[in-house]
């Protein structure tokens, strides 16, 4: 298997991706699949881990920085636009349709946190995606206003929308605004603010076990009011035929959120649980993220090896 950088464009912005071709020989172009990171990620984390497992099973894997993260362009850094992260993955569907090892006709989606919803949305309006699969999937604005399990009091969504427009004002006036930091300074402040949710990711990003330099600290508070309206459910209906598979852990206190999604879903679809395996699991434990990438590479090789071309589904 081949690991290339490569960058391109999505609305004016670079974005930095890595590449993932088989070394394995091939009749003709093959099958690809477009990988978008957590919501906090970079491409050297859980999404670099699932497209490199996916090429090993003969796929061309398309693993990416969000525009204003990571290794791609865009300012300010840290600004978290649900809107553009769609464009974002569009752009890398449109990559994948100018490169010699990929067939065109045969390029799904895998979504994994806050790209499970994106990829949805993404789907939804972009036939060229013929087959989408989510892992731990969250919609990120349902997430910032109801809080990983739903239950989050609404004024704690209501005072960071009071402290977004503040933002604005100070950076209208020609001065530095703050932004929203991610993650505390220890494991049990994480735990304190996010329950057990936040301690395991803490225990993701900010430990050796998955850090990363490039991986987001903070947030601009943009994000925040740029997160307040969007929906990455709602379209979900448009998705029509093209199927659906949603990987879930069964102690993921975010899984109301892929179930909530997988009801809106009306054609082909399924949701696999992963038998133990929390929310962050998914992204790297071995025992959880193997049989997914199993269940992956059979979902992606039925559906990808039936797609004819781009318009074949509706």
């Amino acid at each position: 298997m081949a690991k290339t950088t490569v960058t391109f464009d999505s609305a004016g912005i670079p974005l930095a991706g890595h590449l993932y071709v088989p070394d394995t020989p091939a009749r003709g172009p093959r099958p690809a699949i477009v990988v978008g990171h957590p919501g906090s990620g970079v491409k050297e984390q859980a999404a670099g881990l699932y497209a490199r497992r996916l090429a090993e099973r003969g796929f061309v894997t398309l693993a990416f920085d969000a525009a204003y993260q990571g290794e791609s362009g865009g300012r300010p850094r840290g600004l978290e636009d649900p809107a553009h992260r769609v464009e974002d993955l569009k752009a890398a569907v449109s990559f994948l349709t100018t490169r010699g090892e990929v067939d065109a006709a045969r390029i799904g989606a895998l979504g994994i946190c806050a790209s499970g919803g994106y990829a949805l949305s993404a789907t939804a309006s972009d036939h060229r995606i013929q087959a989408v699969a989510t892992v731990s999937a969250v919609d990120i604005a349902r997430q910032f206003r109801l809080g990983a399990d739903g239950a989050q009091d609404p004024a704690v969504f209501q005072s960071m929308l009071a402290a977004a427009p503040d933002a604005r004002t100070t950076e209208a006036r020609g001065e530095t605004p703050p932004v929203l930091t991610l993650f505390p300074d220890t494991v049990e402040q994480a735990r304190a603010l996010g329950g057990e949710h936040g301690a395991e990711g803490f225990a993701y990003y900010r430990t050796p076990r998955a850090r990363h330099p490039r991986s987001a600290a903070f947030l601009t508070w943009t994000s925040v009011d740029k997160m307040a309206t969007f929906d990455a459910f709602s379209p979900i209906p448009l998705i029509g035929q093209r199927p659906l598979l949603m990987i879930v852990g069964t102690r993921a206190v975010t899984s109301w959120m892929s179930v909530e999604a997988f009801q809106r879903a009306i054609g082909p679809k399924e949701i696999h649980w992963i038998d133990g395996a929390g929310h962050v699991d998914l992204y790297d434990r071995k025992q959880y993220v193997d049989p997914a990438v199993e269940k992956l590479t059979g979902f992606f090789g039925d559906h990808l090896d039936r797609a004819i071309s781009p318009t074949s589904t509706s």
